[in-house]
């Protein structure tokens, strides 16, 4: 598909508004997703109040986008609905899980990817926020999620106001295996990551903020371990208190 092949991420969108009719249809087209069971295993929350959108951007950094944007959309891990219905309908759930989780994260990422591809046919543009799991706790409260509910994905979105370049990529050869698994040594890692380092603003990337190779921006910098280390707690204590743990 050339929207696919031709993608980029938009951090900056026109004023023109997006419908609600329009918004609907992209998330109902969607529906079709592979998922789990049958079971759809993901919700929504929308976002485009002025007032919504200034209480989640703290959690996203303050990235100008999610400001910036006319919709945000919040996709959480959704075992919630599916358990109610088995309530009230005589069945006995067993989804507070960790399994149970992973399934409705993959469910709801499959989702999420298919809405984007869609949304970008129809001349919208995109950005995802990877930041939804590092705050996931506060995002929780902030749009009062339930238990057996779970923030893994937002997107901003709206009608470009931009035309960025579109980012690097490693060679299918990095990611594709055939029959079996066979691991990177350092001649691959040498191979495959050749163009990546050789890009002229990751070299500069690399000189600007004093470091000897590249992977150190996101060693040192990006992702560090104490951070992962102590998001990681985060999400423990947040999969616990919405009942996955």
């Amino acid at each position: 598909m050339e929207s696919v092949k031709n993608r980029v991420s938009i951090r900056k969108y026109s004023e023109k508004n997006i419908s609600d009719e329009l918004l609907t249809q992209l998330l109902e087209e969607a529906e079709r997703t592979p998922t789990m069971g049958n079971l759809q295993l993901y919700s929504v929350v929308v976002t485009r109040s002025e007032e919504g959108k200034k209480k989640l951007s703290p959690l996203h950094f303050n990235q100008p986008m999610v400001m910036n944007a006319p919709v945000v959309l919040t996709f959480c891990a959704d075992f919630r609905r599916t358990t109610q219905w088995c309530k009230y309908r005589k069945a006995d759930p067993g989804y507070d899980n960790l399994l149970s989780f992973l399934n409705a994260a993959s469910d709801t990422l499959l989702y999420v990817q298919n809405f984007c591809t869609l949304a970008e046919a129809e001349g919208l543009g995109t950005c995802y926020l990877g930041t939804t799991i590092y705050t996931s706790e506060a995002i929780i409260d902030t749009l009062g999620l339930p238990e057996l509910v779970f923030p893994v994905a937002t997107i901003t979105l709206g009608f470009p106001a931009e035309t960025p370049a579109q980012s690097d990529r490693l060679p299918i050869r990095a990611i594709m295996h055939n029959e079996m698994y066979t691991d990177y040594d350092e001649k691959a890692i040498d191979d495959l990551y050749a163009l990546k380092e050789a890009l002229p603003e990751n070299k500069h990337f690399v000189v600007i903020n004093a470091k000897e190779t590249l992977a150190q921006i996101f060693t040192d910098i990006r992702y560090t371990r104490k951070d992962n280390e102590a998001i990681s707690e985060n999400l423990l204590r947040a999969l616990k208190k919405q009942k996955f743990l």
